[in-house]
């Protein structure tokens, strides 16, 4: 059993508090599509859902294949989700990454 979820957040989450529910839909209508077709790996990448006015951002440990980027737009398309296209996939920054880039920066 997998126990790790991704952190979920929503713009205007506090007197909207049912885009919560809605990314947790999501999240389980895309983990749903990755077990369909075998894909172990898609939610052990996975690092943050957020509801940016509407927009779905889906935050990486790990570049997503082109397969995976689909359940997340198939999954927000639907009557579940926001019905829309509108969903932006992003890599999350390290923290050691962002420390090494840092140091090459200051020499």
């Amino acid at each position: 059993m997998f126990l790790d979820y991704p952190k979920i957040s929503a713009t205007n989450s506090e007197t909207e508090p049912d885009r919560i529910e809605r990314l947790s839909r999501v999240y389980g209508y895309a983990a749903g599509l990755a077990d369909l077709d075998g894909n172990t790996t898609c939610i052990e990448k996975l690092a943050k859902l957020h509801d940016h006015k509407g927009t779905l951002m889906v935050i990486w440990h790990v570049a997503p294949t082109s397969q995976e980027i689909g359940y997340f737009l198939r999954a927000w398309q639907s009557r579940i989700g926001d019905e829309s296209t509108q969903v932006e996939h992003a890599l999350m920054i390290s923290e050691s990454a962002q420390r090494a880039g840092d140091a090459s920066e200051s020499e």
